[in-house]
């Protein structure tokens, strides 16, 4: 505990997504008296600095996001840049400091797991990185279930049902499903979309330049092979959440090359058009994109993860990667379920982009006739994602746990 007697918690994260829960589950811990500060192993933690909570050290950014998931040109840029080094300096940081905690919450994977248990303190882990659903039985890699079995380790929390149900029987002790943090950053309040089509259709293309850049101008092509039908805005409103860095100075430049012109109609509202095409570009409304549009075409992680929690059904457009690559997309279809869909084909070749805007129109028309699929796509949600408030649920578990340990 500090001076004022309240319990200190570092978060120990190690990618964007993971940040995001770290970020959610500290604010909530915050509400509850806690004393709460962040330890990114990757990237500048944004997610913290934009809830208000403390990081340790001095960050950096990659342009991979960090060791995980990547292409195999991904890690060689990943040890170029010298991100092995950099993560080595993190868990020395944390072996210096982890004294002056009362416990440090682990959210991602093997690696902050074994750092923890290194620190030798008392212990939680949320594993949002594994899941049950990627092989049917969840085989954590050495030495993650050892340190999980340790008594410094009060808590587990799984990312779904499925896991927890299976690591309970592995770990032979508990490991609770309280929902998925980083889907409550999907639940907020939103503003309405421009316009009042018969369908939305969202772009999500990732959150990392100069990847993001070139994941629009993929699903950039493919809009142009939409059918006439779909085309008036009118019929289909085409909405992409962007990040701040993406600007317009960026997309500028990739949109004339393809041969669209970027509008800007206001100081906040901005769009690409291309004949009947109309893209609004929106920044800072990811919430709204994910909400009110049908169909989400994604190339993202997180994103797609909580588009399923909605109900909503997304249509993958494989890139070139660091991060999302053949790969992390078949990953992501076992891990989220019959709600992703994939065209065959990568690295934007007309099979590729003609077979995704066939896919997504028949998405569209199914959306808007199978009325049975909506339940099912909810209940899928359910499964895969949970409901909202894991957040408050985690922290409050945590909570009674350090109370028990300190009688």
């Amino acid at each position: 505990m500090d001076q004022q007697g309240q319990r200190r918690v570092l978060l120990l994260s190690n990618g964007h997504g993971e940040d995001l829960s770290g970020a959610l589950i500290g604010t909530a811990l915050q509400q509850q008296g806690c004393s709460v500060e962040a330890l990114p192993l990757v990237g500048h933690g944004q997610a913290y600095v934009q809830a208000g909570i403390t990081t340790r050290g001095k960050t950096r950014e990659y342009s991979t996001g960090g060791l995980g998931y990547t292409s195999l040109i991904g890690r060689i840029t990943e040890v170029v840049q010298g991100q092995v080094l950099y993560l080595l300096s993190r868990l020395l940081l944390l072996l210096r400091i982890g004294h002056r905690y009362d416990l440090i919450l682990v959210v991602g994977d093997v690696i902050p797991v074994l750092a923890a248990w290194l620190s030798r303190r008392p212990m939680a882990t949320y594993l949002v990185a594994y899941s049950s659903h990627y092989e049917g039985r969840l085989q954590l890699p050495w030495p993650c279930g050892g340190c999980l079995k340790s008594k410094r380790s009060l808590a587990i929390y799984s990312r779904d049902q499925l896991t927890a149900s299976d690591l309970s029987a592995q770990l032979q002790r508990p490991v609770q499903f309280f929902g998925n943090p980083f889907f409550d950053g999907a639940l907020g309040a939103s503003e309405g979309l421009a316009g009042a089509p018969r369908q939305r259709l969202g772009l999500l293309p990732g959150s990392r330049l100069p990847e993001a850049l070139h994941n629009l101008e993929l699903m950039l092509r493919v809009l142009e092979r939409l059918p006439e039908a779909l085309r008036p805005p009118q019929r289909l409103g085409l909405h992409a959440a962007l990040v701040g860095k993406l600007t317009p100075q960026e997309v500028a430049p990739l949109a004339s090359r393809l041969g669209w012109r970027l509008e800007l109609e206001s100081s906040s509202r901005c769009s690409l058009q291309r004949g009947p095409l109309h893209l609004q570009l929106e920044w800072g409304r990811f919430a709204a994109v994910i909400q009110q549009c049908d169909l989400l075409l994604s190339m993202t992680g997180t994103a797609a993860e909580q588009c399923v929690g909605l109900g909503k059904p997304v249509l993958q457009l494989v890139g070139e990667g660091p991060q999302f690559t053949e790969n992390f997309a078949e990953a992501q279809r076992r891990l989220l379920g019959p709600g992703l869909f994939c065209a065959p084909g990568s690295g934007g070749s007309e099979a590729q982009l003609r077979g995704t805007a066939e896919l997504l129109e028949q998405l569209l028309n199914r959306l808007l006739s199978d009325q049975r699929w909506h339940e099912e796509l909810r209940q899928l949600g359910e499964e895969r994602i949970g409901s909202g408030g894991g957040a408050a649920k985690m922290s409050a578990d945590l909570l009674e746990r350090l109370a028990q340990r300190h009688g």
